[in-house]
């Protein structure tokens, strides 16, 4: 009984010592491991971290049975090991700082100037329908289409791959420019706001296996630069005349026209709440001042 009240006592002795800090410290690491291994589990690094682990165990028991000779080669090897760990693992390295750089957590904590120029740059109802009317268009005579429609995110590095266009977003427009044997007709047309500004653009395929095996490259594309940006891509297959969107690394298939509508109504409408917001509180900032 009495070790029992001494241990006690004695935890209670350390706990009381423990900072508020400290307890913050403890959420964040543990915030960050959480966060580390989930990217771990969607990615390849899983199957590697699985070989690396066995790797661990062997050289454990190497260490038991005081195995030198192992010992040395791993000693020497552990270097050159962590850098091919680094550039194997380098484009899921890349997607993470990215999906943190997409994160916009500096932007939800400092009141930027962005409000007004995101409500700018946003596409209107006309452009919604104009986009939608020309898939289902294209769709009807099985015309492939690749269109990014830009949000937050600047697709200048894209656009620099591709012909200038700026025009207003119409529907003859984007039937002209993917028509068949058509100087333009190849690669992808990127929208920002009401205006196309250009096309044949080069866009980075997905390497997600889990994709179905009926995507082609113009589906890979466009899954693969919502995987990089926060961009939404339509596709019109030439195969079915089906029409997919893509975003956040995900793809949907087989929408209606009206279905095409309602998506892209969804990211006209976002961006202007979250800029609304900082407006109103650089607003409330200045009437405090």
């Amino acid at each position: 009984m009495s070790r029992g009240l001494e241990f006690i006592q004695t935890y209670l002795s350390r706990v009381s010592g423990v900072r508020w800090t400290d307890i913050v410290e403890i959420i964040i690491i543990s915030f960050l491991i959480y966060s580390i291994l989930v990217w771990i589990k969607n990615t390849r690094a899983w199957s590697l971290l699985k070989g690396i682990l066995v790797i661990a165990v062997f050289i454990l028991i190497a260490a038991y049975f005081e195995m030198n000779t192992i010992l040395w080669i791993v000693q020497n090897v552990f270097g050159v090991a962590v850098t091919a760990i680094v550039v194997i693992l380098q484009p899921e390295l890349r997607k993470a700082v990215e999906e943190l750089g997409r994160k916009n957590i500096i932007s939800s904590i400092v009141p930027f100037e962005l409000g007004k120029n995101l409500i700018e740059g946003r596409f209107s109802d006309k452009t919604i329908n104009e986009i939608a009317r020309a898939c289902v268009e294209m769709g009807k005579v099985k015309t492939g289409a690749l269109i990014v429609v830009e949000q937050n995110q600047s697709l200048a590095e894209y656009e620099r791959t591709g012909i200038d266009v700026d025009g207003i977003v119409t529907s003859q427009l984007l039937i002209n420019i993917f028509e068949h044997n058509t100087p333009l007709h190849d690669g992808a047309v990127i929208v920002r706001g009401n205006r196309i500004t250009s096309a044949t653009c080069y866009l980075p395929l997905s390497d997600n296996m889990g994709l179905s095996k009926e995507l082609g490259t113009r589906h890979r594309a466009g899954v693969g630069i919502s995987e990089a940006t926060d961009s939404l891509t339509i596709i019109v297959s030439e195969e079915t005349g089906k029409i997919s969107v893509a975003y956040e690394g995900e793809i949907e298939r087989n929408l209606s026209g009206d279905a095409l509508k309602e998506k892209l109504r969804t990211i006209q409408n976002k961006p202007e709440v979250e800029s609304r917001k900082r407006i109103l509180w650089k607003g409330r900032s200045k009437g405090e001042k």
